[in-house]
């Protein structure tokens, strides 16, 4: 019998639309003609997909009773009876009822496609079971209900059905996934928007991996050796050294570039000398490799570049990073190409990579401008005069007749020019020497002696050295032209690196500094800046010869080494002369930000002396004209006239008293000064009170507080205040008629305070500028007060640990969300 087909649809969260779009899809079949019926499908309380299910076939379900609870079940015995061509299933993960066939909802499912019935079922990726720990981290809500992802991966198709987060928590707010008075516990718990990014990137991600792993099995089956770049793969190769972490930061960034790209790091162990000589750099690498989200793997093989090759194909790798040899010129020429050449010869398709580092040589120097030719290529020319002199006598005394002298003289100039053109001048008067004097020896009469009978013979012997001076000249100016050419290479280099340093802004001193100790091979540099050292770089030796150069009129360098030459110091004033820039532009900058402060603190003066003008003035006006009338002595007032002006002046000194005191908590917060007391407090026990100062009933509020709440870590007298000030502004920008909304939940050992109105709210782009002093954002009436409010209530709320945000509320208006951590339980 054929096994029926199962294919899932795979979401982020609950209410992107999973059930609806397999409905969709049965409609669909069936008007195909195909035979579809559903056979469970929840919808919990939603219209439109309750709609969807009544124009399908639906299997009567199965009744359980648990723990006096009545169940309802899919109907595996009737569906298997009905035996349709397709059935729609939903909630894959679901665990049934204590009586039914299997305790698993995919088990049933499993049965079904047994015999031969296709089905389309759904599935949210919280339920996966090798993503629960990940999805309890970001959600902090465990997951009971999971599937083995073998039997996912056992489906013969799997969609996302995706929704964008911001477009689910709109669906949310409109009453399209939960009931209303779940809507606001979900949105500010498991529907954050970080939540449902997370999960989105969880469902997509898994997906891909699946996808992956299709592929390959496919590549498998049908003998495809060649790559396929559908997704970037980089593959670092870690040669076990500490150089290891660049290579690893190099292919970090390459795979970034891309999007999805996959890191993948492998360390080969081979008994060549290539094991791992730092097992400790090793393990940290292993260690960043994990934070960078990569992969690490070691493989052993004889062959280390076959062996990297062979794994970046297993890998189907598009990227390979490598570092450049370690091996010095004189290691390469006899050892044969290296591990890189190798790499890059076998590698065929696969792009590489090859990175510098520095165990590739020693540090950038700036080449010395002594002799021109180095004393390797003096010692490396007297040994071609020396070995290949003796070769070419016995070679030419083998094949000698009367008339080859021509060709026994030619050759033994060759000798010459060679000799000269690999050792210089030396070697080459030494060559022209000998071989005069072995010419000679060995072929002219009488031989075997050394005896000049005729001028020629003596003009011969010049006419090699002749031209050993005249090659070996231009073989000397060449090699002197290459050493300068080199050295005005790395001042620019160097010169280069300086001015950017500066440009860029960044640690330009210390950059400089290390730059100059390298160049000129010094010991030790430091930097004094008017006589405090400011940068130091290198150890100093004992006995180093200390040269200082004068930094403008505040700095000196000081160099810790040999002595430098006239070239070396003249650029070296170059560089004094940015260092002098750099020092300067610290202290501008220094200024800069000093006065920016000033700045800063004017503006502040500048706007408090603004705000407060009218505010202050308005109730001391109050008070002095009701005091004043209360003096004046040719006034008769009768008894209620006196008390009326006596409430105006309490009523104005009590305004004026709380404008001090906010002007005064504006400044401990912005000092940093303020006095907070942390204890375990009941939210009762500031919410209530703070109703009952403001007056506000069941009319104006509407309260809901968790049963399950926890007291907070806070300052109960400042938090008091804070829930005053929130409260007092949404009723104040509420509707008439419109209710406030005061709700509390626990989530992740944080509790949150949400304090909701349905005013006209504020443009997203302007929520941070409520939280500033002295703004108003477009209140000009006379009761509006300082526009403290807010920024006291944040400094409050950050002073005792916790948080104050903006959001907006479903429907319209503004919701301030307190959060603050819960107290820890004390024996």
């Amino acid at each position: 019998m054929r096994r029926g087909r199962l294919r899932v649809l795979l979401g982020a969260a609950p209410g992107v639309g999973k059930t609806y779009t397999m409905l969709e899809e049965g409609r669909r079949l069936r008007d195909e003609g195909r035979d579809v019926v559903v056979a469970f499908v929840e919808t919990h309380g939603r219209t439109a997909t309750a709609a969807m299910v009544e124009e399908l076939e639906v299997v009567a379900r199965r009744s359980e009773t648990h723990r006096g609870l009545a169940l309802e079940e899919m109907d595996l015995d009737a569906v298997l009876a009905r035996r349709p061509e397709i059935a729609l299933v939903d909630e894959l993960a679901h665990t049934n009822a204590p009586g039914g066939a299997h305790p698993k909802r995919w088990q049933d499912v499993d049965a079904l496609l047994a015999a031969g019935i296709d089905v389309i079922s759904t599935v949210n990726a919280q339920h996966i079971e090798s993503l629960g720990d990940v999805v309890l981290e970001i959600t902090g809500a465990p997951q009971r209900e999971t599937i083995p992802d073998a039997v996912l991966r056992s489906a013969d198709q799997i969609e996302v059905v995706d929704l964008a987060p911001q477009a689910l928590r709109d669906r949310l707010a409109g009453g399209l996934v939960y009931p209303a008075d779940r809507i606001d516990a979900a949105l500010s718990n498991y529907f954050r928007l970080g939540n449902l990014t997370a999960l989105r990137e969880l469902a997509l991600l898994w997906l891909a991996d699946e996808v992956d792993q299709a592929l390959k099995t496919y590549r498998a089956e049908h003998g495809i050796q060649g790559t396929w770049e559908a997704r970037e793969r980089v593959v670092v190769a870690l040669p076990g050294g500490p150089e290891g972490e660049t290579l690893l930061r190099r292919g970090a960034r390459i795979a970034a570039r891309s999007s999805g790209g996959e890191l993948i790091a492998v360390h080969v162990t081979a008994p060549d000398g290539l094991r791992t000589r730092h097992p400790d750099a090793v393990a940290a690498q292993r260690a960043l490799v994990e934070r960078l989200g990569g992969s690490f793997h070691q493989v052993v093989g004889e062959d280390v570049p076959r062996a990297l090759v062979e794994f970046a194909r297993s890998a189907d790798a598009t990227q390979l990073v490598i570092g450049v040899s370690r091996r010095s010129r004189i290691a390469a020429a006899f050892t044969g190409p290296g591990i890189g050449a190798t790499v890059i010869r076998e590698s065929g398709d696969i792009d590489v990579h090859i990175v510098t580092h520095a165990a590739a040589g020693s540090t950038f120097s700036l080449p010395r401008l002594g002799g021109a030719l180095s004393r390797t290529r003096l010692i490396a020319g007297f040994a071609v005069a020396l070995v290949a002199g003796p070769l070419l006598s016995w070679l030419l005394t083998l094949f000698h007749s009367e008339a080859s002298i021509t060709s026994d003289v030619l050759a033994y100039q060759l000798l010459v020019i060679v000799v000269a053109l690999v050792g210089g001048i030396w070697p080459g008067l030494f060559a022209a020497v000998l071989s005069g004097l072995t010419l000679n020896y060995l072929f002219i009469q009488p031989l075997y002696s050394l005896t000049i009978t005729e001028p020629r013979q003596l003009l011969a012997l010049l006419f090699y050295v002749a031209n050993a001076l005249l090659v070996s000249y231009v073989v000397d100016q060449a090699a002197r032209r290459t050493r300068l050419a080199q050295r005005a290479a790395a001042e620019s280099e160097l010169l280069a690196t300086v001015a950017g340093s500066v440009l860029r802004g960044e640690d330009a001193l210390q950059a400089m500094v290390a730059r100059t100790r390298e160049a000129f091979g010094l010991s030790g540099v430091r930097l004094l800046v008017d006589g405090q050292p400011r940068v130091t770089d290198g150890e100093p030796a004992t006995g180093d010869r200390v040269t200082s150069v004068p930094i403008g009129t505040r700095g000196v360098l000081e160099l810790h080494g040999s002595d430098l030459e006239a070239s070396e110091r003249r650029l070296l004033q170059v560089i004094a002369t940015q260092l002098d820039a750099a020092i300067e532009h610290g202290a501008l900058a220094s200024a800069a930000e000093a006065a920016g402060e000033l700045a800063e603190t004017d503006r502040v003066r500048s706007a408090l002396l603004a705000a407060v003008g009218h505010d202050l003035r308005r109730p001391l006006t109050s008070a002095s004209a009701a005091i004043s009338a209360l003096r004046a002595p040719d006034l008769s007032l009768a008894r209620a006239e006196r008390d009326e002006l006596l409430d105006t002046a309490a009523e104005s000194l009590d305004s004026l008293a709380a404008l001090v005191t906010n002007l005064l908590d504006v400044s401990r917060v912005q000092a940093g000064a303020l006095a907070v007391t942390l204890a375990p407090t009941d939210l009762g026990d500031v919410v209530f009170p703070a109703l009952d100062e403001l007056g506000l009933g069941p009319g104006e509020v509407e309260l809901d507080l968790a049963e399950d709440l926890h007291p907070v870590a806070a300052d109960a007298g400042l938090l008091q205040r804070v829930v005053v000030n929130l409260l007092a502004n949404a009723v104040r920008h509420s509707p008439d008629g419109e209710r406030v909304r005061l709700a509390a939940s626990t989530f992740r050992g944080s509790t949150e305070l949400r304090v909701a109105d349905h005013g006209p709210g504020v443009p997203p782009e302007r929520h941070d500028e409520i939280f500033t002093a002295f703004q108003r954002l477009g209140d000009t009436d006379n009761e509006a007060g300082l526009g403290l409010g807010l920024a006291l209530s944040r400094g409050f709320v950050e002073g005792m640990g916790g948080t104050l945000t903006v959001e907006d509320t479903p429907g319209g208006g503004l919701t301030m969300v307190i959060a603050l951590p819960v107290a820890e339980e004390t024996a």
